[in-house]
């Protein structure tokens, strides 16, 4: 098993970190798409009335359909209808954008009806504008509620990501299927993909929830020991 490690493994090592880093770069612009697509679908549910029923509908479709789905969609559909994505990548990013940002649209709308009314009537009592109580007062603390959701989000974001495959994006497990289908040696090259993918998900979740708890304390959310 060693020797097939090193064989299979260590000898293809620059086609897996390549495929890490093009799984990094994929998973960092989506989410960061999703958390834009989620947070205006957010805002034209709970103050816009006359866009509700789009914005209903957009973050329902997102989350009712599955991610392989929208990305033949995006990849092979949109391009005829709209001109774009024009690359593989492109469309593996915004098919992973669209899924999480219908349930990042949910979490920003639970987190921020789930403040405490009293806050935003006491701002506006002193004469504060609305925009600064949303800045200033409600989104400090539905960030700080809403944290949690946000990184299972972020991890989920990952997960779906070893689907992009499918159209093409060298990500990590493009390559590693492709390294299987070339020696036919799966067992050391998917243990290894698995363990990748481990070490990705463990490293976001464990990184973000310390930033999340050390902002907790500071504004007072938790109890110090």
């Amino acid at each position: 098993m060693i020797d097939n490690f090193n064989r299979f493994v260590l000898a293809n090592a620059d086609m897996l970190l390549f495929g890490m880093w093009i799984t990094a770069r994929v998973c960092t612009l989506g989410f960061a798409l999703a958390i834009v697509l989620g947070a205006l679908a957010c805002a034209l549910r709970l103050y816009v009335p006359l866009l509700r029923p789009i914005a209903i509908g957009y973050i329902e479709f997102c989350r009712a359909t599955p991610i392989f789905v929208q990305l033949l969609w995006v990849n092979y559909v949109w391009p005829e209808l709209f001109g774009f994505p024009r690359t593989v990548e492109g469309a593996g990013v915004i098919a992973l954008a669209l899924q999480s940002s219908g349930y990042l649209a949910e979490t920003f709308r639970a987190g921020i009806q789930g403040l405490p009314r009293g806050q935003a009537e006491a701002g506006l009592a002193i004469g504060l504008s609305r925009l600064t109580i949303m800045r200033r007062i409600v989104a400090p603390q539905a960030v700080l509620v809403m944290a949690p959701a946000i990184v299972n989000q972020m991890a989920v974001v990952v997960k779906s990501s070893t689907l992009v495959s499918v159209i093409a994006i060298p990500d990590l497990m493009y390559q590693a299927l492709k390294i299987v289908n070339q020696w036919f040696e799966p067992i050391e090259v998917l243990t290894t993909a698995a363990a990748l993918y481990f070490l990705i998900i463990f490293s976001l979740s464990t990184g973000a929830e310390r930033i999340a708890v050390r902002f907790r304390r500071k504004f007072g959310l938790v109890e110090l020991h």
